[in-house]
């Protein structure tokens, strides 16, 4: 009798064996088809995506130029046009992440309405990028934009190519507004467009100022954050970063600058070291010129560095390949559409504040003897 019940289980272990095997064959499939799905991007595939922004901006600029560089070289980078958006940038990169969607991109960062059509991007995690030398040094402290994310201490410069913008503060002109303190003091009712790139900075010359959407609104005015159409004809006061190129980020100021007359104003020189020693800034003018209405040099805070930038996972050897193809073709830095006033410097190109710079990068710069 017990013959037939033994026969019974092995009949049933040799179905449970043969059921595992096909689970794990179809696993395997499985994984090959998603590591087959994963390789059709990568730096091993010469195929690396790079993290930037739309066309027209800085970090789109930057990585058209490193797709261009990049080429001689055998590699076909693909470019991620809306992997971007202030310090999100860099969350792209630290974590190799997949990008996300043109209308995710949209509804989170709404001005990039106002660059042209961005094409789809690439189905292939974030494996380098561009973004301002500020964020991926923030990025990788985890202070100001990105307290309370911890710190992503696997981020790595490879190139920091100069592109300065300013700080400016400007009123209708004609207004009785000659320093921003007025606001609240008189409670005015002023609409303040606070906008573009660097938000913490910008926030942190609010809460000099006590500008807070409470203090304004209780007195008839506004704060808006956005670039938008409204915000380009109904303002009062705009603070927020400017430059020589013409971006999203900053045609705010070319456009209102030409519509109106603008009355530009200095910021207090308490405030300006403030925001130099706190936010990883240099104390620089305003040039003569700059926009229509600037008369004058004006004293304020600056900030310089688009950083080319990666993690400390990539390959030596292509490390070494950005860094000697964006010192190579330095020359495709001046004909880009978007920022107009990159620059090469071998005294600074090879770092960031204390972002640790890329081993491979560095023998390249060593080689050339631009660092000892």
């Amino acid at each position: 009798m017990m013959r037939p019940v033994r026969t019974l289980i092995g009949s049933l272990l040799l179905v449970l064996i043969a059921s595992l095997a096909g689970a794990v064959r179809l696993g395997t499939a499985q994984e090959a088809g998603k590591a087959s799905q994963r390789s059709e991007t990568g730096i091993a595939m010469k195929k690396p995506v790079f993290g930037g922004a739309c066309k027209i901006c800085p970090w789109g600029s930057m990585a058209e130029v490193v797709k261009a560089a990049m080429q001689p070289y055998g590699y076909d980078v693909q470019i991620c046009y809306n992997c971007a958006g202030g310090p999100q940038a860099a969350r792209f990169v630290a974590g190799a992440l997949m990008p996300p969607s043109i209308t995710q991109s949209l509804s989170q960062y709404p001005e990039l309405h106002l660059a042209i059509q961005m094409p789809p991007p690439p189905n292939g995690p974030v494996d380098f990028g561009s973004t301002y030398a500020n964020y991926a040094w923030w990025a990788y402290q985890g202070n100001h934009d990105y307290t309370g994310e911890g710190p992503r201490q696997n981020l790595r410069l490879l190139a920091n190519i100069q592109d300065p913008t300013y700080l400016i503060a400007a009123v209708r002109a004609g207004s009785a507004i000659t320093d921003l303190r007025q606001i609240t003091e008189k409670h005015l009712k002023v609409r303040v467009v606070a906008t573009g790139s660097g938000a913490s900075v910008i926030s942190a010359v609010l809460d000099y100022y006590g500008l807070t959407k409470t203090t304004l609104e209780s007195a008839g005015g506004q704060l808006s954050t956005g670039m938008g159409v409204d915000e380009r004809k109904n303002f009062d006061v705009i603070i927020g970063f400017g430059s020589l190129d013409d971006t999203p980020e900053y045609n705010i100021w070319y456009e209102t600058s030409q519509k109106f007359d603008l009355t530009y104003l200095q910021l207090p020189e308490d405030l300006l070291d403030k925001l130099s020693k706190g936010f990883d800034m240099q104390r620089r003018d305003i040039p003569d010129g700059l926009l229509r209405g600037i008369d004058h040099p004006i004293p304020t805070v600056a900030r310089t560095g688009n950083v080319i930038y990666g993690r400390a996972d990539m390959p030596d050897d292509f490390a070494y390949t950005v860094a000697k193809a964006m010192d190579e073709q330095q020359d495709l830095l001046q004909w880009t559409n978007g920022s107009l006033n990159f620059s090469y410097n071998i005294h600074n190109v090879w770092k960031a504040f204390g972002l640790p710079l890329h081993p491979g990068a560095a023998k390249y710069y060593r080689e050339r003897g631009y660092m000892n």
